[in-house]
């Protein structure tokens, strides 16, 4: 068998006829040179003012002092600024493009002027006409629109190769999300890699503060352009992965981090309502990661996971001391969680035991029956279809807010100087429960049962003839899965103050739902802590922010996951597996000899 070396494939590459072509015919350092000029006019833009009437929200007609969307357009221009000088090698500059100069600044040149153009746009539609623009407006958006311009004229980072398109506008911007590998940065000391990891987690924290903190749905929609954008382009930098490589080395520092930032999220917020927002998204979080245990590490599609959810979550008001309870007991916040837990998992293992010994599709119609079962029982647990438990369609309000060793959630509380709200109270809560299902996640994947779950998930056949019990690991997964949606249920109770029917089904306008959770986990990632995370994050914040956009939610949202199919069928958050699984072609050929002695060595070690 004859096998190409990496040197014969780089060679081949080389003497391609599209190789490093450029879509606009520039000079190199013309093009360099038009592009941070331009992102310095669009910076320069912001400073004046874009329209003469304070009715647009943000009042863009102060001179010195951008605000609203020209702030946004002010952070891409900067960014765009900063990484075009990465190319010259000026000091202090070059770390920020350790994987390429030049991809990076093609995507922020199209973040500034995607946000430019929208802002222009929204200030024609909703005051009149561009004559409503002032002169500030047109220099940030003919700057950045120059920027994009010379930009693409920029030579690639890597020679284009048979599996790209031609060097068109469309191949060009294909090439730009395909950055090369940063390679291996040297050493630091220890504790400079610890305070880049803490930076790394700032810029994040502020960066979500900002996304929830938006006021009006403009700034929103801006937003999401300039981070979507300036995310890739950091993405295909390399900094990314210099990241990821720092905290897969210190893994603890990285996980007390995280909660840390995420400790501080309600610091950063005066609105009630944007810290409620936070603690949704916590619990709509924490129940795709428990869906991540069922489809993430089993492969087990469950479409009624929601209704473990509301177990839970019907059990704790229950025995929360609710008047409208038919139960009429109080138990204590203890308790009520473990009720509520309990009740899950039994739910859990009653409607996996029969239903496990079907796969596929089978498996996900039968999970889906049971999820609308759930719903239909509780409606007609009235007093009249059936026995008088759970007030029917009325479901049970007034649940009392959780008191904790004498600590009221629902009362506001000075910490610090600042005051908690009870929506950062449960959001604090939820972050506490959110660290305990992120262990148990953790401990069970990398357990020799999470192993097992993997071995069932690619091939449960060849599992089965390994000697795993398949049927008793996957009702194991269903069950964890179960209780650990039951768990965050039993929150989301209390901070709704009811719990009803409607808020427990396949799909619908509101979060969370088996539709949205299952999303939430393969746009984040299968597999993975932090892809669910991220996910949820996502699906939960852009409804809630864009609600003027409730009726097309599932049209957008189908439209967002055939695209990801399309460019990013690992997630937005894959582990090692998933892109080797779905990025085969980019690998390259192992020669024979190398293989061989690979093996023997395997066989040698077996033997050994």
């Amino acid at each position: 068998m004859t096998t190409k070396t990496p040197t014969d494939n780089t060679a081949d590459i080389t003497k391609s006829p599209t190789t490093a072509a450029p879509l606009i015919p520039l000079p190199p350092a013309v093009a360099r040179i038009t592009t941070v000029a331009g992102s310095a006019v669009a910076l320069v833009g912001t400073f004046l003012a874009w329209t003469w009437t304070p009715e647009f929200p943000g009042d863009l007609t102060v001179t010195g002092y951008p605000g609203g969307l020209q702030v946004l357009t002010l952070i891409g221009a900067t960014l765009t600024l900063l990484f075009g000088l990465s190319g010259y090698g000026i000091r202090g500059l070059g770390w920020l493009t350790p994987g390429g100069t030049n991809s990076p600044v093609v995507l922020l040149a199209l973040g500034t002027l995607g946000t430019t153009g929208y802002a222009m746009g929204a200030i024609s539609d909703e005051l009149g006409g561009l004559v409503n623009l002032e002169p500030g407006a047109w220099i940030s958006g003919i700057g950045s629109l120059v920027a994009v311009i010379a930009a693409f004229g920029l030579p690639v980072d890597r020679p284009y190769d048979e599996n790209d398109s031609a060097p068109g506008l469309w191949g060009r911007l294909r090439h730009s999300l395909t950055a090369p590998d940063p390679g291996r940065a040297k050493d630091l000391p220890a504790w400079a890699e610890i305070l880049i990891i803490a930076a790394g987690f700032g810029i994040g924290l502020y960066v979500f503060a900002y996304g929830i903190g938006t006021e009006y749905s403009e700034l929103f929609v801006g937003f999401l352009i300039i981070a979507g954008f300036g995310f890739t382009a950091v993405a295909r930098a390399g900094l990314l992965k210099r990241l990821s490589a720092l905290t897969t080395k210190h893994r603890n520092v990285t996980v007390a981090a995280a909660f840390a930032a995420a400790i501080c999220f309600p610091f950063t917020q005066t609105n009630d309502q944007f810290a409620l927002i936070g603690a949704n998204i916590l619990i709509f979080a924490t129940v795709a990661l428990g869906l991540n245990v069922v489809v993430g590490l089993a492969g087990l599609l469950d479409l009624g996971y929601v209704a473990f959810l509301g177990v839970g979550a019907y059990a704790a008001a229950l025995v929360s001391g609710s008047p409208q309870s038919t139960i009429g007991v109080h138990f204590p916040f203890w308790a009520a969680v473990l009720t509520g837990a309990a009740a899950s998992l039994i739910f859990g293992v009653v409607i996996g035991a029969p239903t496990l010994r079907l796969r596929g599709d089978y498996l996900a119609i039968v999970t889906l029956g049971f999820g609308e079962i759930f719903r239909i029982t509780m409606n007609n647990l009235n007093g009249n279809s059936g026995p008088d438990v759970t007030n029917g369609s009325n479901g049970i309000p007034n649940i009392p807010d959780l008191e904790i060793f004498g600590f009221n959630l629902g009362l506001p509380h000075d910490v610090l100087g600042h005051q908690l709200t009870r929506s950062a109270n449960y959001y604090l809560l939820m972050l506490l429960f959110t660290a305990v299902v992120v262990t148990v996640f953790r401990r069970s994947a990398d357990s020799r049962i999470g192993r097992a779950w993997v071995a069932i998930r690619e091939d449960e056949t060849a599992a089965t003839a390994m000697g795993i019990n398949g049927f008793r690991l996957k009702l194991l997964a269903f069950a964890l899965g179960a209780t650990l949606a039951g768990f965050a249920g039993t929150v989301q109770s209390h901070v709704s103050y009811s719990v009803t029917p409607e808020q427990y089904q396949f799909a619908g306008s509101v979060p969370p739902n088996s539709a949205f959770l299952l999303a939430a986990v393969i746009l984040g990632g299968m597999g993975t802590i932090s892809g669910p995370l991220i996910g949820a994050s996502l699906l939960y914040l852009i409804p809630a922010k864009l609600q003027f956009m409730a009726d097309y939610q599932l049209l957008l949202f189908g439209i967002a996951l055939m695209l990801l199919m399309r460019f990013r069928p690992e997630g937005l958050v894959a582990d090692r597996r998933k892109q080797l699984e779905f990025h085969e072609a980019g690998q390259l050929d192992v020669p024979e000899a190398t293989a061989l002695s690979e093996g023997a060595t395997g066989v040698a070690k077996a033997g050994a």
